[in-house]
């Protein structure tokens, strides 16, 4: 099983002398990807923005989008994007996309929040073919420049409920899924699901799997990770995001190394751990783990 970190951008008050430091010290290993998520309206870096960052100080990591808020943007903008970052990174990008809970962003950009699942659908369906290099519509030119992996970076869904992922098995190349406490037992159903959709679509090979989960180490480990994790979640309200900081566990290297070898034996192929702390002995700590 692959491991790899996601960049501390969506820790408030991270610089980018800070996040650059962290993708270099990532791409000398033991980490196969660097990642990072998407929101708008919180006092984070931009995702795109961040990876090509990333992508110009890194030769060996994957990027990895987790996620774009798909339904949030144009579809040909976030091909043209993810095109040029593929192409800029040497084939080293995997999108991962999914439709977001927090109604707040999509309300900041007048986008409306309802049917955005379908929505996600059709835009994927035309990303996929604007990297084929097909013209946007009648009269008009492709998108560019071509992607250096062949039909595009890989496109995972960023999906957890069960309906949810009977639908992506049609479109996706697997999953970037999520794990709070962590929970490999409820990861593992997730990807019993998956393939069982995979399966009744008659799609060909296996879907990839990919989950995740925030981890902090040290003396104040437990207590950074409460915090984070409870200003994180606030937006959905004070019970919610207590109960959420009270199921994470992922604070010290037992537990750490216990989820890991659990998601390992349910058949996932790669792991990002999420910090909650841009300082990067977070990073060195992590490493000497793995």
């Amino acid at each position: 099983m692959k491991i790899g970190i996601t960049l501390p951008g969506l820790v408030p008050g991270t610089s980018g002398e800070q996040l650059l430091a962290w993708a270099r010290r990532a791409d000398e290993g033991p980490f196969a990807h660097v990642a990072t998520g998407e929101r708008l309206l919180w006092p984070g870096h931009d995702l795109m923005v961040t990876l090509a960052a990333a992508a110009a100080v890194t030769r060996r990591v994957r990027l990895v989008a987790t996620l774009v808020v798909l339904p949030l943007h144009s579809p040909v903008v976030v091909a043209k994007q993810a095109a040029t970052l593929d192409a800029l990174s040497g084939g080293r990008l995997t999108l991962g996309v999914g439709i977001g809970g927090r109604d707040n962003d999509y309300r900041a950009l007048g986008v409306p929040y309802a049917k955005r699942h379908g929505r996600m659908e059709a835009q994927v369906a035309e990303m996929r073919r604007l990297f084929r290099g097909e013209p946007v519509g009648p009269g008009l030119e492709p998108v560019g420049p071509p992607a250096v992996q062949p039909g595009g970076p890989p496109i995972l869904a960023g999906s957890i409920f069960p309906d949810a992922v009977r639908r992506v098995a049609r479109w996706a190349d697997g999953l970037c899924g999520w794990s709070l406490e962590p929970n490999a037992a409820v990861v593992a159903e997730t990807w019993r699901l998956l393939d069982e959709a995979w399966q009744e679509a008659g799609r060909a090979g296996r879907p990839y799997r990919m989950s995740g989960f925030w981890f902090a180490l040290g003396a104040e480990a437990e207590a950074m990770l409460g915090a984070f994790v409870r200003n994180y979640m606030g937006y959905f309200g004070d019970d919610m995001a207590n109960a959420t900081a009270a199921t994470v566990r992922s604070w010290n290297a037992g537990a750490i190394k216990d989820a890991l070898r659990q998601f390992e034996d349910i058949g996932t192929d790669e792991m990002t751990l999420v910090p909650v702390s841009s300082d990067i002995v977070q990073l060195e700590r992590l490493a000497e783990l793995l």
